[in-house]
Formats: C-alpha cells, sequence, structure tokens
C-alpha cells in the first residue's frame, strides 16, 4: 500500500443517508444522472472534476458517488489529495438501489 494515497472511508448507503451535513458528489454523466440519481446530490461529471472541485463547499464533508464505485474511488482520491474531508459511496448507486434507497428522477 502506498502510504502517499490516503486510504478513502467506505460507507454502506445506511451510513451514507445518516450523513445530512454531507455534500453527495455524483461523478457519473448526465444520461446516468437523467435515469436516476441520490435527492439533493450535486452532479460533476469525473472528467470535469479536477477542474470544478473549487465549487464543493470545503467547509462540509464530501461523499463520492457513481454506478459501482470505480469513478466515485477516483473522485475521492482526487479531492482527499485537494484535502477535502472525503469518503465513498462502496458500490455506488447499484448498492444504493439494492439497499432499497429512494432514487430521484429529477
Amino acid at each position: 500500500m502506498d502510504p502517499q494515497i490516503p486510504q478513502i472511508p467506505q460507507l454502506t448507503p445506511a451510513q451514507v443517508a445518516d450523513r445530512a451535513e454531507a455534500v453527495l458528489l455524483d461523478v457519473r454523466e448526465a444520461d446516468e444522472v437523467a435515469a436516476g440519481r441520490i435527492a439533493g446530490s450535486t452532479h460533476i461529471p469525473l472528467g470535469q472534476l479536477a477542474a470544478r472541485s473549487v465549487e464543493l463547499d470545503r467547509g462540509r464533508p464530501v461523499i463520492t458517488v457513481c454506478r459501482s464505485g470505480g469513478r466515485s474511488s477516483r473522485a475521492a482520491q482526487l479531492l482527499a489529495a485537494q484535502g477535502y474531508d472525503v469518503a465513498d459511496l462502496a458500490g455506488g448507486m447499484t448498492a444504493w438501489t439494492a439497499d432499497g434507497r429512494p432514487v430521484a428522477t429529477r
């Protein structure tokens, strides 16, 4: 394990649902988000995150979300390297919906 790469906490859907103070950052593409997202989440596609991370509130923890966890893990690493307090939704939207959590389409 590389000591230069911070370990990002992996949260369950229940843990994410309990963290109302956090910014839920959806890093999927627009068509994926349109098909269903976590209500109240902020959408910044992974490919735009490096340039747009300044849009995030540094005073709030960030939880990254994607379809299954790959992109959100990369997003979390990028944000952690920039000093954000960040965690990742383990299993992404796949885990969220499998856990019976609500999905918004607007």
